[in-house]
């Protein structure tokens, strides 16, 4: 008995049919995540013996012709984040090299989109349209996510319309996916399939926790191995794509990796949370602040860092020249210094 517990607190009865159920906590969510159509010109693959100038005079065509077109569709996801402002959020790769954009709501109506703007560090893309009695999906707190939460993913799987897959949160930090971009994913095994990419990660609450983003798989289906971006870090590029079309990165002139048990260890150093110093830029903002080799990042702002990479996607959303407190650990005391952000 005690085992069926989480289980009835996670998922309602439905009294009428005896059933438990999710509907409730999805209906919050299901009319913010759209379907979003895209139309692009690719070119058309032509025989190389066309371009060649004798061929085309040998056989009496003209000395040049244009390349060909065809015009090409292709389906991902999107959700509704801000109703009134008609904002949708979306993965950059969704709608890069679009001609046109149309966003279909669940209802059946089709909007036209256009870009605020794209941030392809972190594969999240803004779009607005013109509509009215929108719906945007509440927003969770994805820094309070733990291993093992339920989760629902919804989206537009293989163009079948809107659809939802259900798992539980498989990891958290997950970096390496997107090269040389600025990640913390959130690994699930609810079913992520190509046309989910930029629809909802919602937990049991029906809250937005993650924009789902990327599979991994050999086949191109799902495995059980998918990963979003974190609502936080997903908010924070809305905000500055909001207000500058792009995101302005900074940095505070540092190299740092995270903390092992070892290098705990021969700095003295407690646990294994933190980005430690490993090197200092002369004259960077970090040097006027005071920050030294050896120091070890445990937060920003009051917020914890749990390794380099959460250090690094937090100073990369931070605006060009503001100002910024970070907290450290060294000789076994907390200090607190101010910086400002210098331009990436």
């Amino acid at each position: 008995m005690p085992l069926l517990a989480p289980t009835a607190e996670a998922f309602d009865l439905d009294r009428e049919r005896g059933v438990l159920t999710v509907a409730p906590q999805l209906s919050r969510v299901t009319p913010a995540v759209v379907n979003i159509s895209v139309r692009q010109q690719v070119p058309v693959h032509q025989n190389p013996l066309l371009q060649d100038p004798f061929f085309r005079r040998f056989f009496g065509l003209p000395e040049w012709q244009a390349p060909q077109q065809r015009q090409a569709l292709s389906a991902g996801s999107g959700v509704i984040v801000d109703a009134g402002r008609g904002l949708v959020m979306t993965n950059t790769h969704v709608i890069e090299h679009a001609d046109q954009i149309i966003v279909s709501l669940v209802d059946g109506r089709q909007e036209p989109a256009e870009v605020v703007g794209v941030d392809s560090a972190t594969d999240i893309a803004l779009l607005r349209i013109r509509g009215d009695n929108l719906q945007a999906a509440p927003m969770g707190d994805s820094d309070r996510l733990e291993v093992g939460d339920l989760v629902f993913a919804i989206g537009n799987p293989f163009g079948l319309g809107q659809t939802v897959t259900s798992g539980i949160i498989s990891a958290l930090g997950r970096t390496g996916i997107n090269r040389g971009g600025y990640e913390d994913f959130i690994q699930t095994d609810a079913s992520i399939n190509p046309g989910n990419s930029g629809g909802a990660l919602v937990n049991s609450r029906g809250e937005l926790i993650g924009i789902n983003t990327a599979i991994l798989s050999r086949s191109g289906g799902n495995i059980g191995i998918g990963f979003a971006v974190p609502s936080n870090l997903a908010r924070g590029v809305m905000e500055q794509l909001m207000a500058h079309g792009r995101v302005e990165r900074g940095r505070i002139g540092v190299s740092i990796q995270d903390l092992t048990p070892d290098l705990a260890q021969a700095f003295e150093l407690p646990g294994v949370d933190g980005a430690l110093v490993t090197a200092v830029e002369t004259g960077s903002p970090a040097a006027q602040a005071g920050l030294q080799r050896g120091d070890l990042i445990i937060a920003v702002e009051g917020e914890a860092v749990r390794n380099s990479t959460a250090l690094r996607n937090r100073i990369g959303l931070v605006r060009v020249g503001e100002r910024v407190r970070i907290t450290i650990l060294r000789d076994g005391r907390q200090h607190q210094l101010q910086l400002r952000v210098a331009a990436l």
